[in-house]
């Protein structure tokens, strides 16, 4: 298969990015690199579309929410923007690029219990697994869409002084990936663990 990973320079891209390439062609995009995309710029996304054609699958790993106090309404609005429209945004422009049978993975995320600042994110990410259960049984030509909603990576932990062994590893997360590419589900948010 022929697939774009958006977002392949970060911690998760590139785990996803490196465990297809062993069976398929993959086409690396992020805001940096020979092939660009920013998940905040719809021309962006639109422009990913009309350089590389003739592609079966799309995972988008680029998409991250920061924490966001709740009385930050700026946050709030730029962060919607990527994490959530951006991907909406993606998934139009996908369903009339991809072929026949393709798959459109998206990243969503979990918290394991409330926190300061993860209001934000809560709301993204129960959109974001809400719209690909309901819009998968919309899906023409037999596309289907998924997500991955991956608790805290061990590496990201490690990055910000905090003990990794409360995340999932990169490598692990990029399993569930695979399984949303290489599989028939539909509509389903998977949850990586160690």
């Amino acid at each position: 298969m022929k697939i774009i990973v958006v977002g392949a320079s970060g911690t998760i891209g590139s785990a996803v990015a490196e465990t297809l390439e062993k069976n398929h062609e993959v086409v690396q995009a992020s805001r940096r690199g020979p092939v660009r995309v920013d998940m905040d710029d719809n021309a962006s996304i639109d422009a990913l579309f009309e350089t590389v054609r003739d592609v079966d699958a799309v995972v988008v790993t680029a998409a991250s929410g920061k924490l966001t106090p709740l009385n930050s309404d700026n946050d709030f609005t730029r962060g919607l923007q990527g994490k959530l429209l951006g991907q909406l945004h993606l998934v139009h422009r996908a369903i009339q690029q991809l072929r026949d049978g393709g798959s459109i993975t998206l990243t969503s995320g979990v918290f394991e219990r409330p926190m300061v600042g993860g209001s934000f994110g809560a709301l993204v990410n129960a959109g974001l697994e809400a719209f690909v259960a309901h819009a998968a049984i919309e899906m023409p030509r037999r596309l289907r869409l998924n997500a991955v909603g991956p608790g805290w990576v061990a590496e990201t932990l490690a990055s910000m002084g905090l003990d990794p062994a409360d995340g999932t590893p990169a490598g692990v997360v990029a399993r569930s990936y695979v399984e949303a590419v290489e599989g028939d589900a539909q509509g389903q948010t998977f949850r990586p663990h160690a």
